[in-house]
């Protein structure tokens, strides 16, 4: 427990000295800015180390023969973020050629446990813990505010290298636009 508490501790006095972006969302409807590199449809997608359940470093981004799709979630263990991660893990069972990751700044620890009491399978898990590269690259890192450091609810899909959508939701207690998204993949 003191290690989690220790870990915590530095996680979020870590130096968040990156630029804002120009958007931000609202958590409580309290306005909360967005920092790193903003990143848009049209874009090309930044290739980024994350880290998987097992410690393993997984590379997202960047031109790949398959269509990714990025649910940036704050927090696996609450009730939107696992609202998201079941349904896109049902919806990927019926999808060829696609691979959906769930990113958040949770630990590994974490999302192999979630994955395991909840029969997650179909898509995978993925953390930003170590340097926080995806939500700096992709603009998605609440950068003020009682979450700062961690990342906002933001969906992403990547074709060919690129950007094809992009949903920011505005307020980090809504869920996103499901029908949107599959539609978009």
């Amino acid at each position: 427990m003191m290690f989690f508490k220790l870990l915590l501790v530095c996680v979020l006095s870590m130096s968040l000295a990156h630029a804002a972006t120009d958007e931000s969302v609202t958590l409580g409807g309290t306005k909360v800015t967005l920092s790193g590199t903003k990143v848009n449809v049209g874009d090309n997608a930044p290739q980024i180390k994350l880290i998987d359940n097992d410690f393993k470093e997984v590379v997202v981004g960047g031109k790949t023969k398959e269509t990714q799709v990025f649910v940036v979630v704050p927090s696996i263990d609450t009730p939107i973020c696992d609202l998201e991660a079941r349904t896109f893990n049902k919806e990927a069972s019926q999808m060829k050629n696609v691979k959906i990751y769930v990113i958040s700044m949770d630990l590994p620890f974490a999302g192999k446990r979630y994955c395991a009491a909840h029969g997650i399978n179909n898509i995978q898990v993925v953390s930003d813990f170590q340097d926080r590269n995806f939500g700096f690259s992709y603009g998605t890192m609440m950068g003020e505010g009682p979450l700062k450091g961690i990342e906002a609810r933001v969906i992403f899909i990547v074709k060919d290298g690129k950007v094809t959508y992009k949903q920011l939701v505005p307020e980090i207690k809504e869920r996103p636009d499901f029908e949107a998204v599959l539609k978009a993949i």
